[in-house]
């Protein structure tokens, strides 16, 4: 019987079964930020165990709130950061080097095909992007990952999407990630990987991956995986080409993690997705989706494109596209905050930032401050914003808002209209 590209990670990293079901995995990296990593530090402080299994293999960032905007969250960051000082940890990025953190890890070349991947952040599982297992687990496990460099996790199960067709104009790997949740459910993928294959995958780059591993855990995935290739290797031959001596030596090395033709799954969706068109979320569920067609004219008070789902040079450079010498409407207010260091020069060197800032956006720093109503762009009671982030539960981004998922693209349209509404890029656009 086949394996699934899970399945082989497994049984690669195992370090033993303590008991039927549970696995005990060897991890290649311990991913950390400064709000759900400072209760691990302080426990493990407490407990007279202040140590980690491998600085090399840690990587931490202040993402969340930064800079800091109260002694509160200037304490989480001073704990993190005296924590990565005093165990030697050279892959912490501070104020001014930071990002979000599931933008930048990946884009320092961090993860890996086939690698184990922890982190105390439900997202995590955008690293199965690149042929990885990527977890979100809780303070428990992250503090054992810290420790010890292992995890437990159940054996996997595994559905799988076979995506055929091609994307029209105008629709994003966001669409198509809120189609397959409200296909899915928010329960629908419960303890499970989500792999993600068939031609419209193959074609996409790996910021589109991202985007779609990212909101698995939206359906309640474990992970979303996608199979390592030739589009993997050429956004990490920067950081793997000392290993390889050639591109092609590195995809032929890497396709040892594709799943098994004869693999089982617990469900395979087939789809052709050529007639999808742009979505949004109504209500506050994920799965809560429609058409944007079928949601036009819904007002709104506040856009917002970022994220570790869409704050990547890609998706700034479509929500430009539709600014581009346009203005936002008078009635919301725009801000934007590029998810990385690097992809904010890059925006900068295209005049991506200007474009926004001529359209009347803020552009802020890397923060995943807005997505959960921490800072950068707090709702007030009643408001609505289109977003181009991963949740959209009651009061997510501030006590009483509203949010409505969408793609930088439509974000952008919307932002012009000061209501709901399909991007000129669409070909059924309005503008």
């Amino acid at each position: 019987m086949g394996k699934t590209i899970a399945e082989k990670i497994f049984d690669a990293h195992r370090v033993e079964e303590p008991f039927p079901g549970t696995h005990v995995l060897k991890l290649d990296s311990v991913f950390c930020h400064e709000i759900t990593t400072p209760i691990a530090i302080t426990d493990l402080m407490a407990r007279g165990m202040d140590r980690v299994f491998d600085p090399t293999k840690i990587k931490a960032v202040i993402d969340h709130v930064t800079p800091a905007k109260d002694s509160k969250t200037a304490a989480q960051g001073k704990i993190l950061r005296d924590w990565a000082r005093r165990h030697d940890i050279k892959d912490f990025f501070d104020i001014g080097r930071n990002g979000v953190c599931h933008a930048i890890f990946p884009e320092k070349g961090f993860v890996r095909p086939g690698y184990t991947v922890i982190m105390g952040d439900s997202h995590t599982c955008t690293h199965g992007a690149f042929g990885a297992f990527a977890a979100g687990v809780g303070t428990t496990d992250l503090e054992v990952g810290i420790l010890k460099g292992v995890c437990a996790f159940r054996f996997p199960k595994t559905i799988k999407f076979v995506l055929k067709g091609t994307l029209q104009p105008g629709v994003y790997a966001k669409d198509l990630i809120l189609f397959i949740i409200r296909e899915l459910t928010v329960n629908g993928a419960t303890d499970m990987v989500i792999e993600f294959t068939g031609p419209v995958v193959d074609d996409m780059s790996m910021e589109a991956r991202m985007t779609l591993c990212n909101m698995a855990i939206e359906a309640g995935g474990t992970s979303g995986i996608c199979y390592p290739d030739r589009t993997t290797v050429d956004y990490l031959w920067e950081f793997i080409q000392d290993e390889f001596d050639s591109k092609e030596q590195a995809v032929e090395e890497y396709a040892k993690w594709k799943s098994d033709e004869d693999a089982v799954y617990e469900k395979v969706y087939e789809f052709d997705i050529s007639q999808l068109e742009p979505m949004v979320t109504f209500g506050y569920k994920p799965d809560q989706v429609k058409t944007v067609h079928e949601m036009e004219g819904e007002p709104i008070d506040q856009i917002y494109i970022g994220s570790c789902t869409n704050g990547r040079i890609e998706d700034l450079r479509e929500a430009a596209k539709v600014l581009k010498d346009k203005k936002i409407s008078d009635r919301v207010r725009g801000i934007v905050s590029p998810a990385t260091p690097g992809v904010y020069k890059k925006a900068l060197q295209e005049g991506i930032i200007e474009i926004f800032q001529d359209a009347g956006f803020c552009v802020t720093n890397p923060t995943c401050g807005a997505c959960l109503g921490m800072s950068n762009g707090v709702l007030a009671d009643g408001e609505v914003c289109a977003s181009t982030t991963n949740r959209n539960f009651n009061g997510r981004m501030g006590k009483g808002g509203m949010v409505h998922l969408m793609s930088p693209a439509t974000a952008a349209a919307s932002a012009i209209e000061g209501k709901i509404t399909n991007s000129p890029l669409y070909e059924g656009g309005v503008l």
